[in-house]
């Protein structure tokens, strides 16, 4: 009897494991991922005057695209060149107030 107890307990102990591997790739590995692709689409649709902000929270528009840099606009008279790492993400354009 009791060696068959113990390989039951050997069979659930091998359950838990599966579960914990199955929690982790879908609650942490799979997410992470998608978000990876969603940016790096986000980094390749990037072009000339799109609305961005940047992880810092500066607001402006492209003005040029390089390899790894980008030049921004965030005055009339004001760009700045940015490391394309430091992109939060596009600004949506507001749709118009409908009366």
């Amino acid at each position: 009897m009791l060696v068959a107890s113990a390989g039951a307990g050997g069979a659930i102990t091998i359950a838990y494991l599966l579960l914990i591997v199955f929690a982790f790739y879908f609650f942490l590995i799979r997410p992470q991922n998608k978000q990876k692709k969603e940016r790096e689409a986000m980094m390749r649709s990037l072009s000339v005057g799109d609305d961005i902000y940047t992880v810092g929270g500066i607001l402006g528009t492209i003005t040029r695209i390089k390899d790894n840099t980008i030049w921004m606009r965030i005055s009339e008279k004001c760009e700045i060149e940015l490391m394309k790492s430091s992109i939060g993400g596009v600004q949506k354009k507001d749709a118009p107030a409908e009366k």
